[in-house]
């Protein structure tokens, strides 16, 4: 989703790793949201495989570190809050649900 959606977008990874059944990875990717905010984005991946396909993937972050650079003086002020970073987990989750309908192939 991050890759078809992302103009200038720059993904780097590094510490990859993976058993038949599970898979980790430090990734990072910097982009600019709609907004012109850049974000610099530092994830932790985690990965359960299954006959050699990814079936879950639990991506971790801070995601108040996400708000400052993502909202601004918003995100510095109340990106900690849960009604701040539940708006934020929503949008996304909005976003990745329109991706899933529009990609048969990834449900």
């Amino acid at each position: 989703m991050l890759v078809e959606r992302g103009q200038d977008l720059q993904v780097t990874f590094r510490d990859v790793s993976a058993t038949a059944e599970e898979g980790h990875a430090h990734w990072e990717a910097n982009y600019p949201l709609s907004t012109g905010r850049q974000v610099h984005n530092i994830i932790e991946a985690k990965l359960i495989l299954r006959d050699g396909l990814i079936v879950e993937h639990h991506d971790s972050f801070d995601l108040w570190r996400w708000t400052r650079m993502g909202l601004g003086l918003t995100g510095h002020l109340l990106g900690w809050t849960p009604i701040v970073q539940n708006k934020v987990l929503k949008t996304a989750m909005i976003s990745l649900n329109k991706f899933i309908a529009n990609h048969p192939e990834y449900q």
